[in-house]
């Protein structure tokens, strides 16, 4: 692992005429690593990745992307990193396979450029014109042409919308090779699962600033929810009793109880035990630990956008 970061974001601000869209933003990530930058839409988080990849400069603070300065240093880091756009980039008369073949030319090491399209999909459409390829194929193409010259470090907007099952699990599968080969990945999804299931690291970005940042893992902490049904009205002062100073027990509807705290295996013994001391036979016991979607609407709030 490189001791300095891929990515180190410091003070970023950056604003269109009254509106601020990014407001003092800190971002750092480490090379070698899939990092997912979360976010509700108008947060700030595309305008920051945009700012990386050097398409914006900053009106204040600092950006370094391999250590250089992505807009002051464009033509040194360009070749070492691969970008992929949700839209724009490819001529719309250009054919798949011929804006693919350029890009690669553009690169000193290019991968071979047939079995990438072959493992994308995109040989059966090679010879169609960009605006005729439906949007899943034009998603298949933009991610090639991110990751056709090696790049240290790929910038990926939202690589799976609008896929279909069989390509989104291709290009979960590229991702975690890139990993495995070194590469640092930075994409922006609004698919949880998608971060749960890539991500060593991801950040959440609300209102021009980073609110959050951590592996999965510890985003989702160690809290989870057990649920069962039981008689309505139960002594639920006498269940807190048994139950860790920090464990919240409540009915949420008749006859419908959780008890969120750390779940470990002592805790669902002594609610069993309880139920069973009180002569109640808990229905419907089940387990939910936080998922990476409640961490975010915590952070962001569940109103629309």
């Amino acid at each position: 692992m490189h001791a300095d970061p891929a990515v180190e974001v410091t003070g970023l601000v950056k604003r269109y005429g009254d509106k601020t869209a990014v407001d003092g933003l800190s971002l750092t990530i480490a090379r070698g690593t899939v990092t997912a930058v979360l976010g509700p839409n108008g947060a700030g988080k595309t305008t920051t990745v945009e700012t990386c990849e050097g398409y914006r400069r900053p009106d204040a603070g600092t950006v370094r992307v391999l250590g250089l300065d992505p807009a002051a240093e464009a033509a040194r880091l360009r070749p070492r990193i691969g970008v992929m756009l949700q839209s724009g980039g490819v001529y719309a008369g250009a054919r798949a396979l011929e804006m693919l073949r350029h890009t690669a030319k553009l690169y000193a090491d290019p991968l071979p450029v047939g079995p990438l399209a072959e493992r994308l999909g995109l040989d059966s459409c090679g010879r169609t014109p960009y605006r005729r390829l439906s949007g899943g194929q034009q998603q298949r193409l933009a991610l090639a042409m991110a990751v056709v010259g090696r790049p240290e470090l790929v910038f990926l907007d939202e690589p799976t919308a609008g896929l279909d099952p069989q390509a989104r699990r291709a290009t979960w599968e590229l991702v975690t090779e890139l990993r495995a080969a070194g590469v640092t990945v930075v994409l922006t999804t609004h698919q949880m699962d998608e971060a749960e299931q890539l991500a060593d690291d991801v950040a959440v970005v609300d209102r021009g600033r980073v609110v959050a940042q951590g592996s999965p893992d510890a985003l989702r902490g160690a809290e989870a929810r057990l649920c069962f049904d039981g008689p309505p009205g139960l002594d639920l002062a006498g269940l807190r009793k048994v139950l860790p100073d920090r464990a919240a027990v409540t009915e949420a509807a008749p006859g419908s109880y959780r008890v969120e705290a750390e779940l470990d295996a002592a805790l669902l013994a002594a609610v069993t035990g309880w139920c069973a001391e009180s002569g109640v036979m808990p229905d419907k016991l089940a387990v939910r630990r936080r998922s990476l979607e409640d961490v975010f609407l915590d952070l962001t709030g569940r109103e629309l956008r």
